[in-house]
């Protein structure tokens, strides 16, 4: 269940208001929101990173991993298509982490339908190439990055489908609005609600609301977001 942004951007003026410590923009608002969202869902990949490092526990409502895995897995692609064209060029989905790439071998009469291609720096092609025992085949497929994030070569050169897992980014949470009368209002059908887990509420408050006090230039309205934020955090690590 996504997070609703209007619920959000209504705590954001009520606490950002409050002793006269200033207005929010829908404008501003919206490009702290997608600040907040992005370091949010970066911070999964590092704390997952630490969890892994230490023991869990029985309990899946409340081991780290299962909490971390779970509001990552929604943004979760599997086996999608990667676009190849002649001498091995393919193109990847749009995406913000890369999982594994596959081989689709249509023709496979035995053995696995699905070969995974293993990922090489670019300066190891040429001896991986020129060696019998580690040259590209299709049993034994490679790729690497050429220009951007997407692009990529295979090898062997004749490969011409395949597929990938990946993790989407989220997409870019917009409060829409009217204006009537000088006064901006919620409009639904214009709007774009945060796609994070919605445990992630007050965690979205509390970092929109540092970055609107880094904005205004209000010392105090950011330590109290950072406390409260801190201390929400460390209350979910416990």
């Amino acid at each position: 269940m996504a997070v609703s942004i209007d619920t959000v951007y209504q705590r954001v003026l009520a606490i950002a208001n409050k002793e006269q410590r200033g207005y929010v923009t829908p404008q501003e608002f919206n490009v702290f929101a997608n600040q907040a969202q992005m370091d949010i869902f970066e911070q999964y990949f590092y704390d997952l990173n630490v969890f892994l490092r230490a023991p869990g526990n029985d309990t899946t409502h409340g081991d780290p991993i299962d909490i971390l895995k779970e509001k990552i897995d929604q943004f979760e692609r599997y086996r999608q298509t990667v676009a190849v064209s002649s001498g091995g060029v393919g193109v990847l989905p749009d995406h913000y982490r890369m999982g594994e790439l596959y081989f689709y071998n249509a023709n496979c009469t035995g053995g696995p339908r699905f070969i995974e291609i293993e990922k090489i720096n670019q300066n190891e092609i040429h001896h991986i190439q020129n060696s019998p025992l580690t040259a590209p085949s299709n049993t034994l497929p490679v790729y690497v990055h050429t220009t951007g994030y997407r692009n990529i070569q295979l090898y062997p050169v004749t490969i011409t489908a395949a597929v990938c897992n990946y993790i989407a980014r989220p997409a870019q949470a917009v409060w829409g609005y009217t204006v009537a009368n000088g006064q901006a209002l919620y409009n639904s059908s214009s709007t774009t609600n945060f796609e994070l887990h919605q445990a992630e509420e007050p965690n979205l408050v509390f970092k929109i609301l540092e970055l609107a006090g880094i904005s205004m230039k209000n010392p105090n309205l950011y330590s109290q977001a950072a406390a409260e934020e801190a201390k929400d955090l460390q209350e979910e690590k416990q």
